[in-house]
């Protein structure tokens, strides 16, 4: 049986578990996956397909952007989904980029505060922002499917940076936002991408 590799990139645990559960997922329906570290992938050419997750803090974890570009030639064989998590998003409707399918936490956009004026915050936070960087990362291959994710702040386990830009520029409050219900559904619906080559 081919093996599926779920890989993220984690500032202080919480992406981890995210990738625990989609991986859970992953196996109640069959499916043989791998749990790594991206720092701890040598090579993907042992698997079938690829999921890669990471949070969004100063834009997407720097080492899952590096991940994609590393691998992008091995995704125009093999399938690979894209998860994100965040403390921020905007409300602008939009459920795909670039013909890409999006599947958004209907607990994290919110609607900007004046319609059709959205503050530097609000820009920053829009999908569009945070995706097309993970996107040019993977050209000429595109992820079957993005899910973006509310996520949890923990002030205390962060680098100061990040709290710095997470507390003025973002202005994220502290605490787990976590929609477990909304993962395992984007879990569930990415499954035939990957049962494919299976």
């Amino acid at each position: 049986m081919n093996t599926i590799l779920i890989t993220y990139a984690s500032m202080a645990g919480s992406t981890a578990e995210i990738a625990q559960a989609i991986a859970e997922q992953f196996t109640q329906s069959g499916l043989q996956v791998d749990v790594v570290p991206i720092d701890q992938v040598k090579s993907i050419d042992s698997y079938s397909g690829v999921v890669v997750g990471a949070p969004m803090i100063m834009g997407w974890h720097r080492s899952a952007v590096g991940f994609l570009r590393k691998y992008r030639r091995a995704f125009q064989r093999i399938p690979m989904a894209v998860f994100v998590t965040a403390m921020s998003l905007t409300r602008n409707g939009e459920m795909s980029i670039d013909g890409i399918p999006v599947y958004v936490d209907e607990d994290l956009p919110k609607p900007p505060v004046k319609e059709g004026s959205l503050s530097f915050r609000e820009r920053y936070a829009t999908l569009p922002n945070y995706l097309k960087p993970i996107l040019r990362a993977t050209r000429p291959a595109k992820p079957a499917s993005i899910g973006v994710f509310a996520g949890r702040m923990e002030y205390g386990r962060l680098k100061w940076w990040a709290v710095l830009f997470a507390m003025v520029i973002i202005q994220a409050q502290a605490g787990d936002r976590r929609n477990w219900p909304a993962i395992r559904a984007w879990a569930e619906s990415i499954l035939p991408t990957f049962r494919q080559d299976t």
